[in-house]
């Protein structure tokens, strides 16, 4: 009697100090990933039975939407006086602003993308006319990249148009990048072609076994899109398996770069049916394409300007991505029109060669002084400093 007593009392004692243990183990997990778990939200998004729901979790989308807060726009500065052209050095496509507009535009760009650097991040300040650092010349691509933005992608951004700090968010480089990945090392051969797969990446498909270098595959190349063909084989289909898993990957990617669900630009009763797809689909077709434009046409456009050490493995510059101006929100910034209040950044300006002759060579105090009159209301004088 005693020994069975004491059987039981130890099976107790182990089964209390299991659930202990597991209790301990689940808060654990809690701290560590509390966004892991339970409960979820859904909202319905397409007609009854359609499978149309958009799942979130309230706890990811708190911080998310804290981290996507636009900052607060600066007062707006008379368009009247001389133009930053006629004022400053080597101003070659905001030269059309007033002096006070364009210090406007200076004192903003640097909150956006530099705000712990400074002007100096761009410009040498003992001239800050010439074009020493790459810096300045990148940012000067940058303005013309982000007007072509929202002059000639509305179909992707509408009328909310994106600024500097729709990728930047106060980072000189902006958090969300990618570059070419380096071939599958083989080791003689004899290890075979992997086609880029099973080597979970947690950036480009979020630890899938999928191919992990699908940027390269669309958003700087034109590969097909497809995960099954649409007509027979003996007609010529080439779609195959490996590109329907190369498409996965780049689904992926959108998916959680929007923080959304595939059903947020899909219809479940048929992924490929366009006719029965939302209208988010098609903002996304034109999405990828502008891209792919921006890479090709602008990134690319600079990779002798980059210096080696800001480069990848392989020598190319920094590209875009969806999540580079997404970063985790549906719309960037929730749909914030931040580029209403800088109409500057949504027209667009022909270079001009050697704009500028007036003013002097840069006098970072007159800039600084003009800087803080425009970022406290005031008008600004536009003192001898220079820009874009």
């Amino acid at each position: 009697m005693s020994t069975t007593f004491h059987r039981v009392l130890a099976a107790r004692l182990f089964a209390g100090v299991a659930l202990l243990g597991g209790l301990l183990t689940l808060t654990g997990c809690e701290r560590g990933a509390p966004f892991e778990r339970p409960p979820v939200d859904s909202v319905q998004s397409g007609y009854r039975g359609t499978g149309m729901t958009q799942v979130y979790n309230p706890r990811i989308l708190e911080p998310q939407i804290e981290k996507n807060q636009p900052p607060a726009a600066l007062p707006p500065a008379p368009s009247e006086g001389p133009k930053a052209s006629q004022v400053y050095q080597n101003v070659k496509v905001l030269g059309h602003l007033s002096t006070a507009e364009f210090v406007r535009h200076m004192t903003a760009i640097t909150a956006w993308v530099a705000p712990n650097e400074g002007c100096t991040y761009c410009h040498n300040p003992a001239n800050f006319a010439e074009d020493s650092k790459y810096t300045k010349v990148v940012a000067r691509r940058m303005i013309q990249m982000t007007q072509h933005i929202n002059v000639d992608w509305q179909q992707h951004v509408s009328n909310t148009g994106v600024t500097c700090y729709t990728c930047h968010r106060g980072q000189p480089v902006p958090s969300k990048i990618w570059f070419t990945a380096p071939p599958q090392e083989k080791r003689a051969d004899f290890i075979g072609t992997k086609n880029g797969q099973n080597t979970p990446d947690m950036d480009s498909v979020k630890g899938a076994s999928l191919p992990y270098d699908h940027y390269t595959e669309y958003f700087k190349e034109a590969k097909p899109i497809r995960v099954a063909g649409d007509t027979a084989l003996p007609t010529g289909n080439r779609s195959s398996i490996q590109q329907g898993e190369f498409t996965y990957g780049l689904m992926m990617h959108m998916s959680d770069s929007l923080g959304v669900n595939c059903t947020y630009c899909h219809n479940t009763r048929s992924f490929a049916s366009w006719a029965e797809s939302p209208p988010q689909r098609t903002t996304a077709w034109y999405g990828i394409r502008m891209v792919r434009d921006l890479n090709l046409a602008y990134m690319e456009d600079l990779t002798d300007v980059f210096p080696q050490d800001r480069k990848g493995p392989l020598g190319d510059v920094a590209k875009v991505n969806c999540a580079t101006c997404h970063q985790g929100a549906y719309k960037p910034l929730y749909g914030a029109k931040m580029a209403k209040d800088h109409p500057e950044l949504t027209t667009l300006v022909q270079v001009v060669a050697g704009a500028g002759a007036g003013g002097g060579a840069g006098d970072a105090k007159a800039l600084a002084a003009t800087a803080a009159a425009v970022a406290g209301g005031g008008a600004g004088s536009g003192g001898k400093a220079t820009g874009k």
